[in-house]
């Protein structure tokens, strides 16, 4: 178990007021508009449920409120029917999963309350019916405009994911992705107007830059090399191909230490326990690992997982599903400005395009050595590689993200008044004809 030792706070997360420039002219005017009136409903899971779509969900709704003081933002939380949250007060109304006359009665909630725009958390598996099919029951008897904010893009669909995906099209004013990859697919694979589809990439957390060596010191780590994977661990994770790679990565650099970092997922928990984690326990006994790696059971904190990340030299994501379309783990690494290797799945490619990473065969321990070993041995190209990956995090933190989400909002609004103008200007004159 790694301990848990506090790390200064200047180590982690900085101020965001002082990256505002005054001479973006967008941003102020999204934003004085946005401080008028934006009440924005959000249908998501939440905190204390953990996954992330929930921290995502939070994150983006703190970021929302600090430009938006005079609004009330409300959160309708998707829960499994037999858990028992003990919510924040931002939550206003609770979805059980399953229970699909539940969501009718969360769009007459929203429809009901000061909610001026919903925005929607799309991800299959987080909704019940068929592939999640019951949030269409609740997107169209909304009476606000929608965005849909979608965490998956699956290339090959099921016929329900297609269902359920062309539905959402139809219904919501606008679906947002988080990279280019995504929107052609939903164009390409899925038939879906481009005009449907904006992109607003994935936050990250406003974070210093720091000497790894500093934070090290206070882990007690300040002697090793720190390599680290975080997230809630499942077998789509791959984190046996990385345990796997360390003996030759520790041939070359013995100061070596790996640290897989978070709990098991608590829906693959309650399916199979904690079996994943076991053989991997398993295979680092097998290869005599033991003074190498270090797991972390617990779901961590954004300090504490900042504080890790400022202290890794690489961050590796070694996953096995190529369709994988956003990766948040990745997103907060790029925020850190670490170098990566990661494996080819649709989002590590795009993000870590231009010499922000480098991308290795699925599967391959090997090449997961080599990319490690090439980095630890060239520190100049690995400095290279974490300017690139800290300079994209920060057009990609927070307060930035929250501008295009409150500019997609404002535009969404403008054109439902305009929609709802026309339609009673016909009612007009209809009833003048008549």
């Amino acid at each position: 178990m790694v301990e848990r030792t506090q790390v200064p706070e200047e180590y982690v997360l900085s101020n965001e007021v002082k990256w505002l420039r005054t001479e973006n002219k967008r941003l102020f005017r999204v934003l004085r508009e946005s401080m008028n009136k934006v009440a924005v409903g959000i249908v998501a899971t939440y905190p204390p449920s953990e996954c992330g779509i929930a921290t995502f969900t939070k994150d983006v709704v703190t970021a929302i409120a600090k430009y938006t003081p005079f609004s009330s933002h409300i959160v309708v939380a998707v829960k499994r029917e037999q858990e028992i949250e003990p919510y924040e007060r931002i939550v206003r109304f609770q979805i059980p999963r399953d229970d699909r006359a539940s969501y009718a009665a969360a769009a007459k909630f929203l429809n009901d309350s000061d909610t001026d725009i919903v925005s929607v958390q799309h991800e299959f598996g987080i909704f019940g019916g068929e592939d999640g099919a019951y949030v269409l029951d609740l997107i169209e008897r909304l009476e606000r405009p929608v965005a849909v904010t979608l965490h998956t893009v699956v290339s090959e669909p099921t016929p329900g994911q297609l269902r359920v995906m062309t539905g959402l099209a139809e219904l919501a004013d606008m679906l947002v992705v988080m990279v280019r990859t995504g929107r052609r697919i939903l164009i390409d694979n899925y038939g879906i107007d481009a005009h449907k589809i904006t992109i607003i990439q994935h936050g990250v957390p406003n974070v210093h830059r720091v000497s790894p060596m500093a934070v090290k010191r206070a882990l007690g780590m300040a002697d090793r090399h720190i390599l680290s994977t975080f997230g809630l661990v499942n077998r789509g994770k791959g984190i046996e191909y990385a345990i796997e790679a360390l003996p030759a990565i520790i041939k070359k650099h013995p100061e070596v230490i790996y640290l897989v970092l978070g709990e098991t997922h608590p829906g693959v928990r309650s399916f199979e326990g904690e079996s994943y984690r076991n053989a991997l326990l398993e295979t680092v006994n097998r290869l005599g690992l033991q003074n190498y790696v270090r797991f972390n059971n617990r779901f961590l904190a954004l300090p504490e997982l900042v504080r890790y990340l400022c202290a890794t030299d690489v961050y590796i994501t070694p996953y096995l599903n190529r369709d994988q379309i956003v990766s948040g783990t990745l997103a907060y690494a790029l925020g850190c400005g670490k170098a990566i290797v990661s494996t080819p799945y649709l989002y590590a490619e795009e993000v870590l395009a231009d010499g922000r990473g480098l991308v290795v065969d699925f599967r391959s321990p090997e090449a997961l050595a080599n990319a490690v070993n090439e980095l630890l041995d060239n520190p100049a190209e690995r400095e290279v590689m974490e300017n690139l990956a800290y300079k994209y995090g920060r057009r990609t933190a927070w307060f930035n993200i929250a501008v295009d989400y409150l500019d997609l909002f404002r535009r969404l609004m403008l054109r439902h008044k305009r929609r709802a103008g026309m339609a009673r200007q016909r009612e007009d004159q209809v009833d003048v004809a008549t």
